[in-house]
């Protein structure tokens, strides 16, 4: 535990004024006695006049006014004793300078409790003005976690942080913010859900017109599997609150895409998903790169250190081939479908089952009468199968080829880019990836309107060329192709080590 660099102090006290004191016992005289006998056993003296106690009360206090009343002396840190305080036991970070303390909040975080935890020892300013939309409400809550600030000579940023790139970054997001670019068009939002619900309408038109047969069955698992890619695109637009001005509604129409049109809880997808954007591609921080290394062994740095270590939990030499087995196909059918129930049910989350049961219920209300229970659960399994396949490709062709690594408490504008890479902008593009081909302005901006985007885009690549950041934007294709070649080379890296070194 580190010493700080100043203690606390009390209010200072001056000399005790004797009317006030006589003031203060005729107080209790008023407060305690019950009768006029009671009252004359209970005082030391005689009772003042009325006429003497206004007057003293009146009477200045020459000491008093002598001596100038303080305020608490502010606690300083430095930021050696912040970075102690990352453990399990006792947790700090600073915002804006102050210091706030919160070992017991951050089971009461709205967002989870690892997310905030992931910047325990930390300085968290600027992922703070990036997840929240109402930042002046949300300081008032944390009033109560402060428990001082930042020594003067203690600079604003550690020393792993690039100041004058963070400087000019929140420059940038001050410029967006007056640009507008943080407002959402609900127009653009309401004909996306409608483009989704009539999607759901077509599927289900679609056998019942041209009945069960084989293509109508084969159209109808395809076009519910775009229903599902694309509701999941848009219940991430309401997760990060970036449709709604307030977090009320965001939350409720967030349930609602979720829940009812995809049968996934809404605070699972807030646990995993906030986690990866606080410390995207960070090990053992981003919950999207678990499978390292018990299926894969994932980015150059972590891949040699597993075989340094002599550690083999898969061939990872051929994990660019078994992840066509493991990966796309299987993430969604055999493992998301049965987890979110465990999820739920062991969280208590019973708000959340009961928006899954709804999308069950109309699922299996609407299909099995058309086909049966038997090629109903066929056409279920087909949906998640082909929704996986989707998702998968679209979800890691932006981060897997990137930098992985243990945190390394970057600034947050080098932490976004070193793990996100873009896709090409195009009409398709857009929608086959729900507008996340632009990840890294998603991850710089993550409560803007995704329609928004492509505006900030050359903004934010004029940043990355002054700094001589590497900003990759790259075809649909191309960003496929990456994920199994990053595949390939880092399992190559794991054999090396684990056989030489």
């Amino acid at each position: 535990m580190g010493t700080r660099a100043a203690r606390s102090g009390g209010p200072h006290r001056g000399a005790e004024n004797p009317a006030r004191k006589r003031l203060a016992v005729g107080a209790r005289q008023q407060t305690h006695s019950c009768s006029p006998r009671t009252q004359s056993t209970r005082l030391t003296g005689p009772a003042e006049p009325a006429a003497d106690v206004a007057r003293l009360a009146m009477a200045p206090d020459p000491v008093a006014a002598e001596t100038p009343v303080q305020g608490p002396t502010p606690r300083y840190f430095t930021w050696d004793e912040v970075a102690q305080r990352s453990g399990c036991e006792e947790r700090w970070l600073v915002i804006d300078r102050k210091v706030y303390n919160i070992s017991e909040f951050t089971r009461r975080h709205p967002g989870g409790s690892r997310v905030i935890s992931h910047y325990a020892g930390q300085d968290a300013t600027d992922p703070f003005v990036a997840f929240h939309i109402n930042k002046g409400l949300v300081k008032k809550y944390m009033n109560s976690l402060l428990i001082g600030e930042l020594s003067p000579e203690q600079p604003s940023f550690e020393p792993t942080k690039n100041k004058e790139l963070t400087d000019e970054f929140r420059e940038l997001r001050a410029t967006v913010e007056r640009m507008g670019l943080m407002k959402a068009n609900h127009v653009f939002f309401l004909l996306y859900l409608l483009h989704i619900l009539l999607l759901d309408g077509a599927a289900w038109l679609t056998l019942w017109i041209f009945g069960t047969s084989f293509l109508p069955f084969l159209l109808c698992a395809v076009l519910l599997s775009a229903v599902q890619v694309q509701a999941g695109w848009l219940q991430h637009d309401f997760g990060h609150l970036s449709v709604f001005s307030t977090s009320k509604w965001n939350h409720l129409l967030h349930h609602f895409v979720i829940g009812h049109l995809k049968g996934a809880p809404a605070s699972w997808w807030n646990h995993l998903h906030f986690q990866h954007h606080a410390k995207p591609n960070c090990f053992r921080k981003d919950p999207d790169i678990n499978m390292h290394p018990f299926f894969f062994a994932l980015g150059k740095i972590l891949s040699v250190e597993l075989g340094k270590q002599k550690k083999k939990y898969m061939p990872y030499n051929h994990q660019h081939k078994y992840f066509f087995l493991i990966g796309p196909p299987a993430l969604m059918p055999l493992y998301f479908q049965w987890y979110v129930f465990y999820f739920v049910i062991q969280r208590k989350k019973w708000v959340d089952l009961a928006w899954m049961i709804t999308f069950y219920i109309r699922f299996f209300l609407t299909y099995v009468p058309l086909l049966g229970l038997k090629a109903f659960l066929g056409l279920f399994f087909i949906v998640r199968f082909l929704e996986s396949n989707w998702f998968v490709w679209v979800s890691q062709m932006n981060h897997i080829p990137m930098h992985i690594d243990h945190d390394r408490n970057m600034d947050w504008v080098s932490t976004q880019l070193q793990a996100t890479c873009n896709v090409h902008k195009s009409a398709f593009n857009d929608w086959f990836s729900g507008h996340l081909n632009f990840q890294i302005e998603h991850h710089l901006f993550p409560t803007m309107p995704r329609h928004n985007y492509h505006k900030v885009a050359p903004l934010v690549q004029s940043l990355c060329a002054k700094h001589g950041i590497e900003y990759q934007s790259k075809p649909l294709l191309s960003a496929f192709a990456d994920i199994v070649r990053s595949l390939k080379e880092s399992g190559q890296l794991w054999l090396d080590a684990y056989l030489h070194q």
